[in-house]
């Protein structure tokens, strides 16, 4: 479904790979592209209790996004973000209690093979064991330090200042802008 999103504008939604859970070395903008066409591509994949819950998340995250690459904050936006922060962290336990609850979710194929090499490698044999050769179950996990860190992004946004003084996308458009003026 991301690959029927429509492209817009020039590099600020790409035309998305033909199976978008099979990426591999996802880099920051292809993170932000699949946020971006998100609701439209999962509005309808879910039973309605559960749809609602993950679009009004989907928001949420997109709202989160948002904010945090603001150009310029002033200190209610920034109280704003951190309001935002708790709303959203909030819905994800929501969401991990009673929506992943709900649903049995195994590991891809592609994790699968991974799991069944390494466990091959490390035997030291080709042979797997009945266990391996099994997709396992996988469950939400919010103990990571990736979600760990997105309380800090307000403070960060007080104490630094914005995303856009020490990010290098800035340089990448002046790159692109300057190929186009040639």
């Amino acid at each position: 479904r991301f690959r029927q999103v429509p492209t817009f504008g020039n590099g600020i939604i790409r035309k998305s790979a033909n199976n978008t859970s099979e990426m591999k070395r996802l880099a920051a903008w292809d993170f932000e592209d699949i946020l971006q066409c998100a609701i439209p591509v999962f509005k309808g994949l879910f039973p309605a209790d559960h749809d609602l819950v993950v679009q009004s998340l989907l928001y949420r995250f997109a709202q989160w996004h948002a904010l945090v690459k603001l150009r310029m904050h002033s200190g209610s936006m920034v109280t704003f973000l951190e309001d935002t922060f708790k709303n959203l962290s909030w819905m994800l336990q929501k969401f991990q209690c009673d929506t992943c609850a709900t649903f049995n979710t195994m590991e891809l194929p592609k994790e699968k093979t991974a799991r069944q090499r390494r466990f091959a490698q490390q035997s030291g044999t080709n042979v797997t064991s009945a266990d391996s050769s099994r997709p396992r179950a996988k469950k939400f996990n919010l103990n990571t330090y990736k979600f760990h860190v997105m309380a800090d992004y307000a403070r960060s946004i007080r104490f630094f200042g914005t995303t856009d003084s020490f990010t290098t996308q800035m340089v990448c458009m002046h790159c692109i802008s300057t190929i186009y003026a040639s």
